[in-house]
């Protein structure tokens, strides 16, 4: 079992990407559905819904391509629960010179570094992505 659920939130979207997958199902919880609305937000997916079967919940996150290719190029993580990175609000940093966003964990809820940077506030840096 995977200690880091986070972590494999996004293993299983680059995974899903890799073969051209239109979408991919991933265990529900509360942060992984609001990083997935801040990549929806950010137009890396195309949309994510909660679904549920039986007494299974879950996620179905509905990749994005543009002219047969994904938009993701790149998703990590960065921080992690053996290795937590933190960064305050003037020490955010553009990701990929701009062409990336952050997700990142703050006092006011999960959102980009932009958001971070408009509301003034810092946190926890969870993934990149580009």
């Amino acid at each position: 079992m995977n200690t880091d659920p986070i972590a494999d939130m996004l293993n299983r979207i680059r995974t899903a990407k890799a073969v051209s997958k239109p979408a991919v199902n991933i265990p529900y919880s509360g942060i992984k559905y609001e990083i997935a609305r801040c990549l929806e937000r950010e137009g890396f997916i195309e949309k994510v819904t909660r679904k549920k079967k039986q007494s299974l919940r879950f996620l179905r996150i509905f990749l994005k391509y543009e002219g047969g290719e994904s938009v993701i190029n790149d998703i990590k993580r960065v921080s992690s629960p053996g290795q937590r990175v933190y960064s305050s609000k003037k020490d955010l940093s553009a990701v990929k010179g701009g062409m990336g966003v952050s997700v990142i964990s703050t006092s006011k809820g999960v959102m980009t570094d932009k958001e971070a940077k408009e509301k003034g506030v810092g946190g926890e840096i969870l993934c990149e992505i580009w």
